[in-house]
């Protein structure tokens, strides 16, 4: 299984899944099988988007524009307040707006995501869906950072979300025959008509604010 200790390293990953339940309310076994099942679809979604010149381009902006400083990787314990704002109505910043990142990676496709990863980890859907948003930026600012050290730019970006795919699949073909990897493959491997960008107003946080 490919988790955030895999991509971020022991010690950060480790304290990004502590952050994540503390904020959740779950146990971090339970909070881990859902990473772990959502990290492949997330990669997945990303990597659609950069299979077009436009979508390459409209990642690398945000990219640029948003994740490129790591500052998420760096403020771990702070990341719940600055998406869910302990309850107010004020936008999250774009670097934590997992809602919006997520209506972007995902589109419409969203429910379904949050469903496959529910019955994965076990965790009901209000409980995937603040996974989500959590989880959406800690990626984002994963990429931004690697696409700095390594210099990579649009056209760069399929090559490095491949790698990552790569190694996510094989994480997960021990234990699960790569089922994860099929299933996300099943969800996000379909013609998407050019829409990943015309709705940011996204499931998981439509979720939070109705609780």
């Amino acid at each position: 299984m490919f988790s955030l200790q895999d991509l971020l390293g022991a010690e950060q990953g480790t304290e990004a899944v502590d952050q994540i339940s503390q904020n959740v309310g779950a146990e971090p076994s339970a909070v881990s099988s859902a990473i772990q099942a959502a990290l492949p679809m997330i990669l997945g979604g990303l990597a659609n988007n950069a299979s077009t010149p436009q979508g390459a381009e409209s990642l690398n902006t945000a990219l640029d524009e948003d994740h490129s400083s790591g500052d998420i990787l760096g403020n771990l314990g702070g990341l719940g307040g600055l998406i869910f704002g302990g309850g107010q109505q004020a936008a999250p910043p774009p670097q934590a707006n997992g809602g919006g990142i997520l209506g972007h990676i995902f589109g419409d496709r969203q429910g379904q995501v949050a469903q496959q990863v529910s019955n994965e980890s076990g965790l009901g859907m209000g409980q995937v869906a603040q996974v989500l948003m959590m989880l959406a930026p800690i990626v984002m600012s994963y990429l931004g950072q690697q696409k700095q050290q390594q210099n990579v730019g649009a056209d760069g970006l399929g090559g490095l979300l491949g790698g990552l795919l790569g190694g996510s699949q094989a994480a997960a073909a021990p234990s699960s025959g790569g089922g994860i990897a099929d299933m996300a493959s099943s969800i996000l491997d379909r013609d998407r008509d050019g829409s990943s960008l015309d709705d940011i107003a996204s499931m998981a946080f439509n979720y939070i604010t109705k609780k």
